[in-house]
């Protein structure tokens, strides 16, 4: 699935990690796109992320609250559901940076607060595929 609508093609990507569709996930990206976050090319490697992190927290959904869109960049700011609170109390939250081309997403870039999980722990973590 390519789109013209950046914003509306990371609110599929969302969708599909909230639905558990992964493999359609696939049809989001460029073949060579870039996660900065885990440190690797190609959507393989996120996908297996999402499947750590799903065996991890059965009940994770990512919620889009802000979504930014410039030309071919797409801010989002997320709560992330289904996961423990931290000790603060404060909601989990995650921004995303995506680079779109061609209808498809490029690469990525994230930051998040209250996360009981890290890209390095996900990319660690045995496939559960």
């Amino acid at each position: 699935m390519t789109t013209d609508n950046p914003g509306a093609l990371v609110r599929r990507m969302q969708e599909c990690f909230n639905t558990r569709q992964f493999d359609q996930a696939d049809e989001l990206h460029t073949p060579d796109c870039f996660s900065h976050a885990l440190g690797t090319a190609g959507f393989a490697a996120g996908k297996s992320a999402w499947r750590n992190l799903v065996a991890q927290f059965p009940d994770i959904r990512v919620v889009a609250e802000d979504v930014l869109v410039d030309r071919d960049k797409v801010a989002v700011r997320s709560s992330i559901e289904g996961i423990p609170l931290p000790d603060d109390g404060q909601q989990p939250m995650m921004i995303e940076i995506f680079r779109v081309e061609n209808g498809r997403i490029a690469e990525n870039w994230a930051l998040g607060q209250g996360l009981p999980y890290s890209a390095e722990t996900l990319a660690s973590t045995p496939d559960q595929h």
